[in-house]
């Protein structure tokens, strides 16, 4: 089937589903200048492993090697704008054809387009609390006290050690995810766009849904139970989507 009908087949299905949701990975946001996790050569995974430097043994263990090795890799995007991927998903749900945004991405960046149902199942960095009290605390805390030499940051109510509210590896999943786990429930159309499908609990909400329609630029285990299957850049896909969408007077 060549691009321009999977376009027209992903708009029909998108026409035809009475409950869509999109479950986005970290290949949704490479076009914003923030690199995914498995890609040959740019890969973050592929030049250190996250399950040795971020969870929760090496937080307690030794906090300022912790944030020594984690916190520059989590805020150096923090800049980062939405793109046109980000953008149609916000548009897609303003026009009720999508009900909500399952993201493991912790940049933040659907909130930023203007998505208002978005559920962030591997957390986020707009806060963080306190090991120790569970304070909240603005995610800015952290970093400004990091930048001032205090490492690790600490609790202003009881002087613990601030943690992000993002989920670490041996972390339980966080609300988000239950949340996330009931919405997908008689899903009638799952948009997967920038996930590998490889992460696990995440990875299996896909089986849930009746339909599903994958954007990824690597396969997926998923691809050969989807409707369509596109291994392009999620941008272009979506800026098609839409404009196909458009001319139908469907947004």
């Amino acid at each position: 089937m060549e691009y321009q009908d999977k376009i027209e087949q992903i708009v029909s299905l998108i026409k035809e589903s009475g409950r869509t949701l999109a479950l986005t990975g970290a290949g949704v946001s490479t076009e914003s200048g923030i690199p995914d996790y498995r890609s040959p050569g740019t890969g973050l995974w592929t030049k250190m492993n996250p399950t040795k430097v971020a969870n929760v043994t090496a937080l307690r263990r030794d906090p300022v090697d912790f944030y020594n090795s984690n916190l520059e890799r989590w805020t150096m995007y923090s800049d980062s704008m939405p793109n046109e991927a980000h953008y149609s998903l916000a548009q897609l749900e303003e026009a009720k054809l999508l009900q909500g945004v399952i993201t493991q991405n912790i940049d933040g960046l659907h909130v930023k387009a203007g998505s208002k149902t978005v559920y962030e199942v591997h957390g986020h960095l707009r806060s963080c609390r306190c090991f120790d009290c569970e304070k909240k605390h603005p995610f800015t805390s952290l970093t400004e006290q990091y930048g001032k030499g205090i490492n690790p940051p600490r609790c202003e109510h009881c002087n613990g050690v601030l943690r992000p509210d993002i989920v670490l590896f041996e972390d339980s999943m966080g609300e988000d995810y239950f949340k996330a786990s009931k919405a997908i429930l008689g899903c009638q159309l799952l948009i997967v766009a920038g996930s590998s499908l490889q992460v696990y609990p995440v990875a299996s909400l896909p089986d849930y849904a009746r339909r599903m329609v994958i954007i990824n630029i690597q396969d997926t285990p998923y691809d050969d139970r989807a409707d369509v299957v596109l291994h392009e850049k999620c941008g272009q896909v979506f800026t098609d989507i839409m404009a196909a969408l458009k001319a139908k007077g469907m947004v």
